[in-house]
Formats: C-alpha cells, structure tokens, sequence
C-alpha cells in the first residue's frame, strides 16, 4: 500500500515547509541587495543544516530533517524532481536564433572555454595531489575529470536570470552568451558522461575503449533522442488526433521529460542529460507559442516549489563546519576564475572584439550558478568526490555566480555597452 502515517506527513510538511520558506526568504533579500536568489536559496539549507543549526543544536537538527527514516527519502525524491525540471527548463532557455556573422564569435568562444580551460585544469591536476578529494567509489580520473568541467562550465539558468533582472535579455549579447553557454555544456556533459561510466565500470585508466565506449554512449543516446523528439514534437504534437497533448500541453511534455529520462538511465547517462535534450528539442521544434506556455507552466511549478527545494537541499548537505578547507577554496576560485575569464578575454580579442566586450564575455562565461551545483551533486551522489570537494564545488558555482551578476550591473550602471 502506498501509505505514510499523518504524523510523518505532517512533519514532512513542516520541515519541508520551514526549508521553502527561508529559501524564498533569503532567495529575496539577495535579489533586492542584486545577488543571484541561488545563493539565497543554498544559503537557506547552509542555515537549517549541519552548518549552522546542526552545528549549534543538533537535536533540532535531526528532529527537523531525521525525524522517521522516510523522511530522507521524501526530500531525496522532491531533490530529483528539481533537479530534472530545472535541467528541463535550462534547455528551453536555448537560444537558435542568431545572425549568420555571429558564428565566428559563437564558434571562438564555445570552443575557447570549453576546451582550453578543460586542458589547463588536468595540467593543474596533474601537479596536485587530489586524492585526499576522492569519494567513495574510489576513482581519481574520474575526480580529475569532474575538477576539469568544473573549470569550464557555464550556467545557462542564472545567467539567464541575471539577464533578465537587467531588463537585456533580448540583445545581442545576451542570446550569444546564452546559445554558447548552451552549446558548451553540452560538450562538457558528454565529458561527464565519460566519468560516470568510469565510476559504473569500476575502471582507473582512460583508454581508448574507455572513451570511445563512454562517448559513444552518449553521443548515440544524443543523436538518437534529438532525432525521435524531432520526430515527437514537430509532426506528431500539434496534431487534430493527439488527444493527449490536446488535453494538456503542459502534461504531455512532462510525460515525455519523465520518458526521455529513463530512456537516459537505460543508456547509463546521467537522466538529467535527458531532462535537458528534451528541453532544447521543445525550444527548437515546437511552434514558439507553444514552447512559451509550457516554459511559463513548468517555471510557475518549478521556481516555487520544486528548484529552491532542490538547492536548499544542497545547502543541506554542505557541512562547512567540519568538512571544508577555507584556504584551498580560495585557490580553486582564484585559479578556476582566472583561467576561465583570461581564455575568453584573449579568445574574444583574438577575433577583434573590444576589451570591454572580451571582459563581459569572460566575467558571463565564468557564472558556474545552476550547472555547476549540478556537477557537484551528481558527483558526490555517484561517489566521484567526497564531502570537502563538494563544499568547495558548490560555493564556487555560487561565488562565481556572484561575481558575474556584480559586474554585469557595474557595466549597466555606468551605461557602457556590453557588446561594440
């Protein structure tokens, strides 16, 4: 029987309750101080967890979130339902439309930040000793890899967000920043796919069957689902005998979602890669009318409920009063940011941009946000880092975030141009 007593539902609701409520709280006084509500959001979980509460009472602590042995479960599956819409609508943020004399400025910047900064982080790894970082399934080059991405990705949901808080989400650099953005994670979640499959297939050695196994994987898994929600969405959808659809739009591509992602786990990808094809082939083959009302119906769901429950639950599982390194913090941000925002610079300069565009290209490209918690979380979930790499992975999306947001404004306030 599916049953829970009313005593564990109420305390679910209550604890569940307390944690929404402080993320949207402090989800809000960061915005109106014009910092990303991510922050906020985490920030609520860092409060209400070990950091803080469990810190300082931690009976309250494990009333509140260890209360009967379900309850771990509840907000295990409410975490995977965030996680899954927000990968959804990132990929409904995936901009195509573009001018052809942009392609030399897409192409420079997706592979610049995508590749070089991958290469200089596993050159950096390589004169570290990163065991000491290493999770529970026990594989360094799996780890390695995970630090790599970390050094390269980008958010397409925050910066998104800071956009449209600055009222420029329709020009022109924005919609490079975000079809780049867009393009480069996925390069960099086909990377990720690799680790994961080195984690799955217990192996500690990339080679070359290694790779072309886990790359080959993926590829088809991406190759074959673009082409069957091409299919789906552009000649079966909008149509009279689709009663489904007709029924609700809304209810249709979420049991699509829900298919697409355990189509993923079948390949043995991450399901969040298929939360995020579906959300890209949405935004590209539905009539744009269409793809709007479901990017605002899920967004509705999404931003109230399902996301800020998602990252206030990493926050949960941040113990910064045990398990983090203030000091190697500080030197992951200040080389991560460093390589990432002086690659774009020079990229951006290399093909005749003006430094101020270079330099907004690069500060935009180094916002980790929502991609970057993604990458920690999945990771530490598979065992590919341990909780003290996860702390530093996550306040770097976080700080990196931040930093784009503040100069974006600076430019906006002085009334530069983001883009000659």
């Amino acid at each position: 029987m599916f049953t829970i007593t009313q005593i564990q539902v109420s305390h679910f609701l209550f604890a569940m309750g307390c944690l929404l409520a402080l993320a949207h709280i402090l989800g809000y006084i960061c915005e109106r101080f014009y910092i990303p509500r991510v922050i906020g959001e985490v920030g609520a979980g860092i409060v209400l967890g070990p950091s803080l509460l469990g810190y300082f009472y931690p009976n309250a602590f494990e009333w509140m979130f260890n209360g009967f042995p379900l309850e771990h479960q509840l907000f295990g599956l409410i975490y995977q339902l965030g996680l899954i819409l927000l990968m959804f609508i990132s990929g409904l943020k995936f901009h195509t439309e573009f001018n052809k004399d942009d392609l030399k400025i897409t192409a420079a910047i997706t592979i610049g930040s995508s590749v070089l900064p991958f290469i200089i982080g596993w050159i950096v790894t390589s004169f570290l000793d990163m065991s000491k970082y290493v999770g529970d399934a026990n594989n360094l080059l799996a780890l390695k890899l995970v630090v790599c991405i970390s050094v390269a990705v980008t958010s397409i949901p925050v910066i998104s967000k800071i956009f449209i808080d600055l009222g420029i989400m329709k020009t022109r650099f924005a919609k490079l920043v975000i079809f780049i953005a867009g393009v480069h994670d996925i390069l960099l979640w086909v990377v990720f796919g690799v680790a994961t499959n080195l984690v799955a297939h217990h192996s500690n050695e990339l080679s070359f069957g290694n790779i072309f196994l886990s790359i080959g994987i993926t590829s088809l898994f991406l190759v074959g689902m673009l082409n069957l929600l091409r299919i789906l969405f552009k000649y079966l959808t909008v149509h009279d005998r689709n009663i489904f659809f007709r029924s609700s739009n809304l209810g249709y591509v979420l049991f699509i979602l829900f298919i697409a992602c355990v189509s993923a786990y079948l390949f043995q990808v991450e399901t969040i890669f298929g939360a995020l094809l579906v959300g890209i082939a949405a935004k590209i083959y539905l009539p744009g009318s269409i793809s709007t009302k479901v990017e605002e119906g899920v967004s509705n769901l999404s931003f109230s409920w399902f996301v800020p429950i998602y990252f206030a639950v990493v926050g949960l599982q941040l113990d910064l009063a045990k398990s983090f390194d203030f000091l190697f913090f500080v030197k992951y941000l200040l080389i991560a940011t460093l390589i990432q925002i002086t690659i774009v610079y020079f990229i951006c300069r290399l093909i005749k941009l003006n430094s101020l565009t270079s330099l907004n290209f690069g500060f935009a490209m180094n916002a980790r946000g929502g991609p970057g918690i993604v990458l920690s979380t999945v990771a530490f979930m598979s065992g590919i880092i341990n909780q003290e790499l996860y702390s530093v992975l996550v306040l770097l999306a976080l700080t990196t975030s931040w930093m784009a947001g503040t100069w974006l404004r600076f430019v906006l306030k002085n009334k530069w141009d983001f883009m000659q």
